[in-house]
């Protein structure tokens, strides 16, 4: 071998050498012969360093995984005996193999095993058992190989496979594993479950690290092999005992679980989980409060949940089948679990409380099924409410301000819990409304004097009811009196208690999310407008000092302010004074801290917006309310488009020009609260939107940070282009002029769009225009295509996709828009230019949803034009070019018919030849 190559193998290794080794690595995959050198350096232990090892191993990897039909049947025979001296070898080595490197021979030997047990090998386990006995280190390396051999046969999550061939593939290799398993069953499964009991029994007691290797195969293997092998009373006993043992009850817990999780006959199953359970209860197990390894209770509650989502199943079944009896004797079972499940479900550990919820969520699905509960089953409904409201609660390390991995995973178990609380309340609507009303209201009594966590979980109660009690459109204040009363006082004491002004960023935001939550409440309570709208101004909300707090009320507010509409009428002048500063644009250089970001400020801009068109004003009151709110914008706009034009300093100008964006979205955003060019006039703004355009569509011309200020002022068009409709056609052809000086992929795919929509909307009306421009959108977009790329540069490449696909989508609007003649007074030249591209587009380019669009233009101006009155030559090109079109694309090696796009492509192409056929 390459000693020198062999350097790089060593992560220490400088990159030079790395990359030669990785160069070797690739060569000796190609080379007919490398793998016997790689086999003979295992076989005869030529090398001392880990990391060649573990090279030789991904070498004859290789060989087997993918050219082991080319060896001869000595060849083959010459890795069995490699494999086979390797493993004795370890158990004469003075010290182990690496734990990596016995991983990756584990692998080895499972590949040979699924590509020879069936044929060469049937005796695979039985030679491996006969050179290992029972030394410790064989063993080892056989529990080892049995791992690597279930991920071969049952793991799904080992990807065999590229994507092409992957669904295919995985039918063989279904196959394949299932007669696979079916021969091991047969012929080797009792005599290698013998085995783990001789492990298990010899090694038990002094050597846990192979116990718990010899579980975590039990547990893995009993899902596909004969239960009544492992499910008898000598295995049995024997986990049982594991289960005392400290370091081994973890494992004995997780192979439990697995016994229980095998499918089974209801009856049979119940009996299981009940015999199982009594010696379980006799050993001390379930006396939760008298055991502190929080890691052995995960496991314990996993086991747990898994032995009452069994009966669970059983009784399902017996139900099925009408067997009354069973099933009631199976539903005893699981109630005789609830006291243990709500013990597990209370832990203060959340892991160990989330393993046990599937079982407490599946039990609420029972009790919603029968026609009655008793008293107990009604008491352990109220116990799981009582445990889920207090699980609810934060604790004292949540770190709010910076949240990290634990509270993400804190947030995902609350996720779990709003489950079982919406579970809850479809078994006992009323006593869920009735616990919760009692919980909130004895909190917010003495909101000053109780902890945070309290407060914000009573507050988080009320929000979730809204979804655990569902009604239609909001509709929680009328209907169903009992509920309606409840949670208006609830509403009412919340807005009037003061707790808006508790000093903890969580009890403000579930205030705020709470109070939008139930905006109806207003519908039927006016009176606490001004309240709200007073919390969310202050320093409670839009002024709080968390920044969190502040953007998250930005949004809030302006979904209240729009569900509120018309209630609003009397606050509107009161509340636009108020967000003033709020709306300050913030040029870079006072260096100033403004209190929202820009994002937050779009929501206010919206909100005041929303107000100003809203209101019950006249037009001319409103076209003063929104000129007073935009003029601000256009000034600041004017004064910093000319300090970018003579800025220097690069970072400078993009602060500049992002500030100049943010304007531009701000006034966009204020449009949001019209609907059409009708409430636009209504409200009198027409005039105050185009002081705006001509104030904005400079930026078009200037030289610098072009992308940014394009991007912003596109939008504002398409914006405007609802709003004032052809009163924007007169702004059109500058700005386009100026879109098309200088531009690269991404602009002209963001401008097409613009353009696309201006004629669809528009259609004849702008056919002088779409004529004058069409041929230089054309050469901007060609020039761009033809520019040269790196051949492995995927962003341009996908850049070119994407604006290919905007290109054919313009094309197809022009044509579908009936404006064909656009295309037609282009001269014969430049009309065949584009029929070309067009037809390139459905065959040539790999790309399913560009070809689906070259065939709908294809076959629109087949209809067009395919008639005895069409454009001269047009009937030759439908033969000569577009039929063809319709056959060559299927034919390519890319059209793949197993690709949803593709298919859509395909009946384009079928209803292009149909149009063909009607025209000629």
């Amino acid at each position: 071998m390459d000693e020198q190559a062999l350097l790089g193998l060593n992560p220490n290794a400088d990159a030079d050498f790395r990359q030669r080794a990785l160069a070797y690595f690739e060569q000796l995959k190609i080379s007919q012969d490398a793998w016997q050198v790689c086999a003979e350096a295992l076989a005869q232990s030529i090398y001392s360093d880990d990391h060649i090892k573990f090279f030789c191993f991904q070498v004859l990897e290789h060989q087997i995984k993918f050219k082991y039909s080319e060896l001869t049947e000595v060849q083959q025979q010459l890795i069995r005996e490699t494999l086979i001296t390797w493993l004795q070898a370890q158990m004469l080595n003075p010290q182990p193999e690496k734990t990596f490197i016995r991983n990756k021979a584990a692998q080895v030997f499972a590949l040979l095993f699924v590509t020879e047990y069936l044929t060469k090998w049937p005796k695979f386990f039985f030679d491996i058992l006969s050179v290992v006995d029972l030394n410790p280190r064989g063993v080892d390396m056989y529990l080892r190989i049995l791992m690597a051999v279930d991920a071969e046969l049952v793991d799904r999550d080992v990807v065999h496979t590229s994507e092409a061939s992957y669904y295919f593939a995985l039918t063989l290799e279904a196959r394949r594993n299932t007669l696979l398993k079916d021969t091991m069953r047969e012929q080797c499964i009792p005599s290698l479950v013998e085995s783990w009991y001789q492990i298990l029994q010899n090694y038990q007691y002094n050597n846990s690290e192979l116990t718990c290797q010899c579980l975590e195969v039990v547990g893995a293997y009993v899902s596909w092999i004969d239960l009544s092998l492992i499910a008898n009373e000598r295995f049995i006993n024997m986990l049982l005992g594991h289960m005392s043992v400290e370091v081994l009850r973890e494992e004995a817990c997780d192979c439990l679980f697995e016994i229980v999780n095998k499918g089974m006959d209801p009856i049979d199953k119940t009996k299981l989980v009940e015999s199982l359970c009594q010696v379980l209860q006799s050993a001390g197990l379930f006396s939760i409060d008298q055991e502190e390894d929080v890691d052995f209770l995960a496991r314990f509650s996993k086991l747990v949940n898994g032995m009452g989502q069994a009966l669970i199943a059983s009784w399902t079944k017996l139900i099925k089948n009408g067997d009354m009896k069973s099933a009631q004797d199976t539903l005893q079972a699981i109630e005789a679990k609830v006291a243990l499940m709500l013990q597990l479900l209370i832990h203060e550990d959340d892991d160990i409380s989330s393993n046990i919820i599937g079982f407490c969520y599946d039990y609420l699905h029972i009790l919603k099924q029968l026609s009655a509960l008793s008293d107990q089953q009604k008491a352990n409904v109220e116990a799981i409410m009582l445990a889920v409201m207090k699980k609810l609660t934060y604790d004292e390390e949540y770190n709010f301000e910076n949240e990290g991995e634990d509270e993400a995973m804190f947030v995902e178990y609350r996720k779990q819990l709003k489950l079982l609380l919406d579970r809850l309340a479809q078994v006992s609507p009323e006593l869920l409304l009735a616990s919760v009303r009692r919980v909130f209201n004895t909190t917010l009594q003495n909101w000053q004097t109780t902890r945070f966590m309290e407060v914000e979980v009573a507050i988080r109660l009320l929000y979730m009811l809204a979804e655990a009690l569902p009604v239609s459109h909001g509709a929680h204040f009328s209907g169903d009196v009992t509920k309606a009363t409840a949670l208006q006082d609830m509403m009412r004491t919340l807005v009037t208690s003061g707790v808006s002004a508790y000093q903890h960023t969580s009890v403000t935001l579930e205030f705020f999310e709470t109070v939008v939550r139930y905006e109806k409440f207003f519908a039927v309570e006016p009176q606490h407008i001004p309240t709200v709208l007073m919390a969310f101004l202050d320093h409670r909300g839009l002024r709080h000092t968390s920044p969190k707090v502040r953007s998250r009320t930005a949004y809030l507010f302006s979904r209240f302010v729009k569900s509120l509409n018309k209630q609003m009428n009397p606050f509107i002048e009161d509340v636009l004074n108020r967000i003033q500063d709020l709306m300050e644009l913030s040029p870079p250089e006072n260096g100033y801290q403004a209190l929202l970001s820009s994002d937050d400020q779009l929501f206010i801009y919206e909100t005041a917006g929303v107000l100003i068109v809203n209101s019950e004003y006249s037009a001319e009151r409103k076209q003063v309310l929104m000129r007073n709110l935009l003029t601000p914008l256009m000034e600041k706009f004017k004064v910093l488009l000319e300090k970018l034009v003579m800025a220097q300093d690069e970072d400078r100008q993009m602060a500049l020009a992002d500030c100049l964006n943010h304007a531009v979205g701000f006034a966009s955003r204020t449009s949001k609260a019209f609907s059409n060019k009708q409430t636009v006039k209504q409200c009198g703004c027409s005039e105050v939107y185009l002081d705006c355009l001509q104030t904005f569509l400079p930026a078009l011309s200037c030289p610098l940070q072009k992308e940014v200020l394009r991007s912003g002022v596109r939008t504002f068009l398409h914006r405007m282009i609802i709003c004032l409709e052809e009163e924007v056609l007169p702004f059109i052809p500058s700005a386009s002029e100026h879109m098309l000086k200088d531009c690269e992929a991404k602009d002209l795919q963001e401008f097409i769009p613009l353009i696309n929509q201006i004629t669809a909307k528009f259609k004849t009306q702008v056919s002088p225009f779409l004529q004058q421009m069409f041929m230089p959108l054309l050469h901007a977009i060609f020039e761009v295509l033809l520019l040269p790329a790196e051949e492995n540069d995927q962003s341009a490449a996908l850049e070119k996709q994407m604006l290919r696909r905007s290109y054919f989508a313009f094309l197809q609007t022009v044509t579908g828009s009936g404006m064909s003649e656009v295309i037609a007074n282009q001269g014969a030249e430049n009309v065949e230019r584009v029929l070309f591209t067009v037809i390139q587009g459905a065959v040539d380019y790999p790309d399913p949803i560009a070809q689906k669009t070259c065939f709908i233009i294809l076959s629109k101006l087949v209809e067009l034009w395919g008639g005895k009155d069409g454009p001269v030559g047009f009937a030759d090109f439908v033969y000569k070019h577009i039929v063809p079109a319709c056959f060559l694309a299927p034919l390519k090696q890319t059209f793949d018919l197993a690709d949803a796009q593709t298919v859509l492509a395909l009946s384009e192409c079928a209803v292009t030849l149909k149009t063909i056929h009607l025209k000629r």
